[in-house]
């Protein structure tokens, strides 16, 4: 691996780590020319399948725009990072399990509804009226319904504005005289 500081051509490899998920390798190494010393992460690279588009265009599959969906949807929600990067992990794996060479990106959604639906139902509504195209508050109002439906019995969700966790459509405020 070449230097960054003097493009040296021989740097050699002084620690390596595995990371907690065990995807990443981190290799300190340092520089024989320079002695400079920089970090280098590897990762695993399997060749994951086409996104097939909805007007038929064919584009390569970019796991920062799985993300960016990921964040927009749960934007100013309480979800960590840890459990965003575990979802973007595992809408990856089934896809990589899909044993497909080309995927639609509609196939591709489902798979995100169905893992916002398990960490933040908001996010999971959120992204439902975009993926969905919502024309209206009644479009909204069917698929949250729907959502109480599916949900297990005793299910619960995250809070809305901090609190308590409470049951998904149980909220305390839900039934109070106004």
């Amino acid at each position: 691996m070449h230097c960054p500081f003097c493009q040296h051509t021989d740097t050699r490899v002084i620690d390596s780590r595995v990371s907690e998920d065990g995807a990443t390798i981190r290799r300190r190494r340092e520089c024989e020319a320079c002695g400079e010393r920089f970090s280098t992460l590897e990762n695993i690279e399997i060749k994951l399948p086409a996104v097939i588009k909805s007007d038929g265009r064919r584009d390569v599959f970019d796991a920062r725009k799985l993300r960016a969906g990921f964040d927009r949807a749960l934007q100013k929600r309480p979800v960590s990072e840890e459990q965003i990067e575990a979802a973007v992990r595992a809408v990856v794996h089934a896809i990589r399990m899909s044993g497909e060479r080309e995927i639609a990106s509609r196939r591709i959604g489902e798979f995100v509804m169905n893992e916002l639906r398990k960490l933040d139902h908001v996010g999971y509504v959120r992204f439902a009226s975009v993926y969905r195209s919502f024309q209206d508050v009644a479009d909204f109002r069917e698929e949250i319904e729907k959502l109480e439906r599916d949900l297990p019995a005793g299910e619960t969700q995250l809070p809305l504005l901090g609190g308590d966790v409470v049951p998904f459509g149980k909220h305390p405020d839900k039934h109070r005289k106004r």
